[in-house]
């Protein structure tokens, strides 16, 4: 195929003339034309092609949008894959931009958005990272770092990224032109608010997608918040003209209550926009990693009962807190701000952060790491990852990757040194044995643990590393360190920790046994909204009783 020549001679004029905020000290041109055309992997590993016109495509499309971020799109998208799933279909979710900071690395190293994973699991396929081919993870400073088909290729303010959103439409056309290849359905899920409307001729994530696709549309509000009549009515009048008669049904989300209450409203409602109401979904508390940290909010610091309690760091660039949501099941997990008080806890985690020397900083300003060092004076487990385990080392060398560059002491609670001087991220899923001990690891030594890496930083150690080739653990076994997310969704690991803990109080592990979340998302689906009419937006028959 024969290159555009206006692509080639901007890719020459853009090497000799590159951005200043985007601080890399080395060159690789493949990751200048990333920059250029923002399609990425380089055209040696991913060929570049034009479009399928959507009448073209042989697959059906249904788009759920939202009146507001945290509406519940995600777990509707997730509900219908997986009944989609069950009926023996080749469904696939999709979600063309998305903002957050928990995200999954793909079996081939790429990094996308956790709820895209979350729903290629509820489908039943292997994620991907076609399913969200532009991740936007904030840095702060109004600075996201850009992730196209799952490798990162610049750091961008808002500005900056809206000005080359026209490359980037290039790659959601070719994200839903590979995956219409093999799949039969599609669920899109929209970005936010739908009805942004400073924002529509840049909207890649609702508007560009709902008009390149002409797919009917579910529009979800979320009642927990309030209004929810005033935003369904005004999100679907404020949609541009062409767009709003593709809105086939509205659902309201996360009631709690009655749902008879709502009838007289739900009929104005409909008079109102046209469109009917598909139904009202519950509040559901499912066993389901969250989607960004909006969802922090709706956390309560566990349930009632003797438990242990778990502080979590809640650091202002908080990435992949979902690595601790499985201790949520038997722990009081209470996630705390800087500057507020850690109290006595029985352990303290340091999460992931996408900017380690930013948040290290704000640490030290609000004194929180002067109550983590006494804390660990009196004898309690700290544990650090990714990000929090470069704080617990000893010293960070920052070359302006993250930041100015800045050479700073950590936490001094583990012989480490960790330096950023490449903008290069390690993504990869692994498996490495138990190789720590003390009384937390020397229960499993020699068992095997697995994980995934999502970090930028070379770190090098003189303690004994925790698993493999990885992390490091004092001499006492009470300060850990990994750069493996995920590690609490080991068994024999989660074990370990939470039974060394009940165990200095002296208390009694109860059961953990939940339901499959999945499952349970897609039997609340089925029982409170009209699938028969969502079938029928996409050509499919309703399924034999």
């Amino acid at each position: 195929m024969a290159w555009n020549i206006s692509i080639l001679f901007s890719l020459v004029f853009e090497t000799r003339n590159e951005s200043p905020s985007l601080r890399r000290p080395w060159r690789d041109p493949a990751i200048d034309f990333a920059l250029l055309v923002l399609q990425s992997p380089p055209p040696s590993k991913r060929q570049i092609s034009f479009p399928t016109p959507p009448g073209e495509l042989m697959t059906r499309f249904i788009v759920v949008l939202g009146t507001c971020s945290h509406s519940g799109k995600s777990t509707i998208v997730a509900a219908l894959c997986r009944i989609l799933r069950d009926r023996g279909l080749k469904v696939a979710p999709f979600k063309s931009q998305n903002m957050s900071l928990n995200s999954w690395v793909t079996s081939e190293g790429k990094e996308m958005g956790i709820a895209q994973a979350v729903q290629a699991w509820a489908a039943g396929v292997e994620p991907s990272e076609l399913m969200n081919p532009i991740l936007l993870k904030p840095k702060g400073d109004r600075t996201s770092q850009v992730i196209v088909f799952g490798v990162p290729v610049a750091d961008r303010s808002a500005e900056e990224y809206y000005r080359e959103i026209d490359g980037l439409k290039g790659v959601v056309d070719q994200a839903i032109d590979e995956l219409s290849r093999d799949y039969d359905y599609i669920v899109v899920e929209g970005a936010g608010g739908a009805a942004e409307i400073n924002l529509f001729d840049r909207d890649i994530a609702n508007i560009y997608v709902a008009r390149k696709l002409g797919a009917p549309i579910i529009l979800v509000g979320d009642i927990e918040r309030g209004g929810v009549f005033a935003s369904l009515y005004g999100t679907a009048a404020l949609l541009p003209p062409e767009i709003r008669p593709l809105v086939k049904g509205l659902v309201i989300n996360k009631f709690r209550g009655d749902p008879a209450i709502l009838e007289p409203g739900l009929g104005m409602l409909e008079e109102l926009t046209g469109v009917p109401v598909l139904g009202v979904m519950p509040y559901l508390d499912l066993d389901l990693p969250s989607e960004d940290s909006v969802s922090l909010g709706d956390k309560r610091g566990g349930g009632g009962g003797e438990k242990v309690e778990i502080a979590v760091v809640r650091l202002p660039r908080i990435s992949n807190f979902t690595d601790f949501e499985p201790l949520e099941r038997e722990a009081r997990v209470r996630y705390i701000a800087p500057g507020e008080p850690l109290g006595s806890p029985d352990a303290v985690i340091i999460p992931g952060t996408k900017n380690t020397v930013a948040d290290l900083e704000e640490m030290r300003a609000k004194g929180t790491d002067r109550e983590i060092l006494a804390l660990r004076e009196a004898g309690v487990p700290i544990l650090g990852i990714c990000g929090g385990y470069q704080i617990l080392g000893k010293r960070i060398v920052d070359l302006g990757i993250e930041n100015a560059t800045v050479e700073m002491p950590g936490l001094g609670l583990l012989d480490l040194v960790t330096r950023f001087d490449r903008y290069e991220k390690r993504t990869v899923q692994v498996e490495k044995p138990v190789t720590g001990g003390g009384p937390i690891l020397g229960r499993i030594v020699g068992e095997r643990v697995g994980g995934y890496e999502i970090h930028m930083g070379v770190t090098a150690s003189r303690d004994p590393p925790a698993f493999g080739d990885d992390g490091a653990v004092a001499d006492d076994g009470l300060v850990m360190g990994t750069y493996l997310h995920g590690i609490f969704n080991n068994q024999n690991f989660r074990d370990a920790f939470l039974d060394y803990l009940y165990s200095r109080k002296n208390l009694a592990r109860g059961s953990a046994l939940r339901g499959d979340g999945y499952d349970e998302l897609a039997s609340a689906a089925e029982k409170f909204l009209d699938l028969e009419r969502i079938w029928g937006m996409i050509g499919l028959e309703p399924e034999a009783e």
